[in-house]
């Protein structure tokens, strides 16, 4: 047997194990994790059970179990056996399982009989199952299996947080990797707008003649990998094998067997980025780029991207180029470029859907789990939220019996929750939503796809036979064991697995949709569906403003009335319409955010419209008249010294418009009316009958003048100040003040222009008054302008003509 670079630590680990039960192991690509660690425990009689190994994939769980069982002598399922989805073959000491299946045999039973170690392979990845299986493990380790031992490996993850978790386990780390790899990276970046099909054609063209060996080409998906191969052209003795998960099995397993008559070429996605030795591959080309799904709360749905690929996995990939000899791996990017990848993807539980997550916490019972990384709260919630919304939950935060039911279904809860109301009527709609859409560049109407599995489609679009395959696989698994139900169409089972997700056409020329979860989706003007009032939409871009319908069903009315007649009620809305500028009061029947029936409210609460009208206000702004501004100011400046009085300034009025304006707001619903409103009267409201006298003794809201007229005094400035006429203060030998301080008084003269501005008076009559008096005179005959004003009558009359 070939000696691989972990086998020198071996010792290290299986010492670790039965010293502390679990241990960490690094190592890095092609070091031989994967095929000699289980056999390792298996000779090392670590333990008398089961050894259990996690597989992220399907491919590598079988390929793995392959490889282990050949190294014994054996085939599969006898010593070593594998389980997945649809596929199993029992084995009587070591079990590759893919991630999901353990979730289901700790559900089951979480003592986990018959098993004594639990393997978490390429845990890199960070997938939700691995990361769940993890907690759900190392719990069982705590709590019922003090025996059990755990074994976490990985090639490029941070072992300490794992260990740290794991109450301080064992790190053993093996140094070096099977055969020497060599990097290379562009010497200069690529153009921002170049396809990465076309750059990764280029650089393969320019590889190919100068290498020897297999070539594996990493891109981050099945259309990036179509169209980099329609690009080729090699020598007929270079076979283009295409890898990604779509695929039928046997057409995975003939990319990564040998060629004998040529050299192979796999361009793969990440599933050939971990577990897998592809036999003669010596030359990696790494686009740099990952596809992932990321889920946006705040839409409630998931959506594809394509980032940069982390420095993390584009070391994972670059080993696959050292598996069987020497190689080279060669990266579309500059060196310099490396250094700004991210260290590591993001691990699943910080990026998509957890609502099966959720079901299965609901499962255990139990939040109280160690998680590497805590489920963030606010997707979590969204999540129990959904879980809530097909019956799964119930309102004290408890699984229902219905939920139970949903977390045994190998789907998610959304098409569960179909399966089980609908039947196996449901099983084609379920593996349709499963898999990747078999339609490329169809309309988005899904009873085209139906029409495909049937084999009865012959419109636009290209069919995907593979897709197609694994539809065709799936619909018998998924209708095993299920009742027969009163018969549902498409669309009445897509709106089970949906309900947030039905669509109401906007009014307008153009599709957009306003969605039951409140959202908003549009249709391609051309398509099929465009002019359809009711659609239930399943798959959507994931845009956050509006996204776009890919799939969708047309929905009857009278259909959605029969599913949710519970959830479709009448209720009067009062609310203020930033859009009309007003209180709108309307009767609506509605279902979630859609309004199917709307007609006005003809007698609404007053108190109720005056609410609603508050946040007109806020939208409007407030609006003081200027007796409502000086009376502010004169709360403000006595506030200084009276903290009694109540604050007035703008942020604090606008969020206190319900207490104080909100009584005062009756037969106010516009902007006119708004615009015309007075809020003196509910400002003096917020005072007592104290605190108003207190306010009218020290800062009085009126001078009155020797002629007993009042005069508003105005508070804004820096010193309180009033503007009358000149000829009405003569008399006045003592300056006016407000207590101690003297006012502001702005002098007008018969014209109403400012003459002067004092704070003396007196000093005014004895000085300036002598200039002013003789321009006024020149300007204002008839008006008086004694030489002696601290001696003449206070006046606003002019003299009698001829006088």
């Amino acid at each position: 047997m070939i000696t691989l670079p972990v086998d020198t630590v071996l010792p290290d680990l299986i010492a670790a194990l039965r010293s502390h039960n679990r241990a960490v192991l690094q190592a890095p690509p092609g070091a031989g994790k994967t095929s000699r660690v289980p056999l390792a425990m298996l000779d090392g009689q670590i333990t008398t059970g089961k050894i259990i190994m996690l597989e992220p994939r399907r491919l590598a769980a079988r390929a793995a179990a392959e490889r282990l069982a050949d190294q014994l002598g054996e085939t599969t399922g006898k010593t070593v056996g594998y389980r997945m989805r649809g596929d199993s073959k029992a084995g009587t000491r070591i079990e590759v399982v893919t991630e999901g299946i353990l979730t289901r045999m700790i559900q089951s039973d979480p003592e986990l009989p018959g098993i004594g170690a639990v393997i978490f392979d390429e845990f890199h990845e960070r997938s939700l199952n691995a990361d769940l299986g993890l907690a759900f493990v190392w719990e069982i380790a705590q709590v019922l299996r003090p025996d059990l031992h755990i074994v976490v490996m990985s090639a490029t993850l941070d072992a300490g947080p794992v260990a740290a978790m794991l109450n301080d386990a064992p790190v053993i780390t093996s140094e070096g990797r099977t055969y020497p790899v060599t990097r290379h990276y562009l010497p200069r970046a690529l153009p921002p707008k170049t396809r990465i099909a076309q750059a990764t054609a280029d650089l393969i063209h320019d590889i190919a003649p100068k290498s020897q060996g297999g070539i594996l080409v990493f891109l981050p998906g099945e259309g990036e990998i179509r169209e980099t191969a329609k690009r080729l052209t090699l020598p007929a003795d270079h076979h283009i094998r295409p890898l990604f998960g779509a695929m039928p099995f046997k057409d995975q397993r003939a990319a990564i067997a040998p060629v004998t008559d040529g050299r192979k070429i796999v361009l793969a996605t990440s599933i050939a980025e971990t577990s897998l030795t592809i036999e003669d591959i010596t030359v990696v080309i790494d686009a740099g780029r990952a596809r992932r799904s990321r889920f946006d709360p705040n839409s409630g749905m998931s959506r594809l991207v394509t980032e940069k690929a982390s420095r993390a996995e584009a070391t994972q990939r670059a080993g696959r180029a050292g598996r069987v000899a020497p190689g080279d791996a060669y990266a579309l990017w500059t060196k310099g470029e490396d250094g700004a990848l991210p260290a590591f993807p993001p691990a699943g539980i910080e990026v998509e859907d957890l609502a099966p997550l959720a079901l299965e916490l609901d499962v255990w019972g139990s939040d109280d789990l160690s998680f590497l990384t805590p489920p963030p709260a606010g997707p979590l919630a969204e999540a129990r939220a959904l879980l809530c919304t097909l019956g799964a939950r119930d309102v004290h935060g408890k699984i229902t019996p219905h939920g139970r039911r949903l977390a045994a279904l190998p789907v998610h809860p959304r098409l569960g929750h179909m399966l089980l109301t609908a039947g196996a009527q449901a099983a084609p709609a379920a593996a349709l939503l499963s898999a990747r859409d078999p339609l490329r560049g169809a309309p988005a109407d899904l009873h085209l796809r139906i029409k495909a599995i049937n084999g009865l489609y012959d419109g636009p679009g290209q069919i995907n036979h593979a897709a197609l395959q694994q539809i065709k696989a799936d619909i018998p698994r998924l209708s095993k064991g299920l009742d027969k139900k009163p018969h549902l169409d498409l669309a009445a089972q897509l709106a089970l697995a949906y309900p947030d997700r039905i669509g109401l056409r906007r009014k307008g020329d153009d599709p957009r949709y306003v969605l039951s979860g409140g959202k908003g989706a549009y249709l391609d003007p051309s398509d099929t569906l465009a002019g359809q009032r009711l659609i239930v939409a399943t798959d959507l871009d994931g845009d956050t403003r509006e996204a776009k319908i890919r799939q969708a069903a047309a929905l009857d009315e009278s259909t959605l009335r029969d599913l949710y007649p519970a959830q479709i009620e009448w209720k009067n809305i009062c609310a203020w319409s930033k859009r009309d500028s007003r209180v709108l009061t309307r009767s609506q029947e509605s279902f979630g955010a859609l309004i199917l029936n709307d007609r006005n409210w003809t007698d609404p609460d007053p108190d109720t419209v005056a609410a609603a009208m508050c946040d007109g206000v806020r939208d409007l702004g407030l609006r003081l008249s200027p007796a409502a501004h000086r009376f502010r100011a004169r709360v403000a400046l006595v506030q200084s010294s009276d903290p009694s009085l109540p604050d007035m300034d703008d942020e604090t009025l606008l969020a206190s418009l319900e207490t104080w304006l909100q009584p005062h707001l009756q037969g106010v619903k516009t902007a006119a009316d708004w615009k015309s409103f007075d809020c003196l009267n509910a400002l003096r409201a917020m005072l007592d009958w104290n605190q108003t006298q207190r306010l009218d003794s020290a800062a009085p809201a009126h001078f009155t003048t020797p002629m007993n007229r009042k005069t508003p005094i105005d508070y804004d400035g820096k010193a309180p100040s009033i503007t009358l006429r000149l000829q009405e203060l003569f008399g006045v030998t003592r300056h006016p003040t407000v207590g101690k301080t003297p006012l502001r008084i702005t002098l007008l003269s018969p014209g109403q222009k400012p003459v002067q501005t004092t704070t003396d008076l007196p000093g005014f009559w004895a000085t300036s008054y002598a200039d002013v008096r003789k321009d006024m005179r020149g300007r204002y005959p008839r008006h008086p302008w004694p030489e002696d004003p601290t001696q003449a009558d206070p006046t606003l009359r002019a003299k009698p003509r001829g006088t």
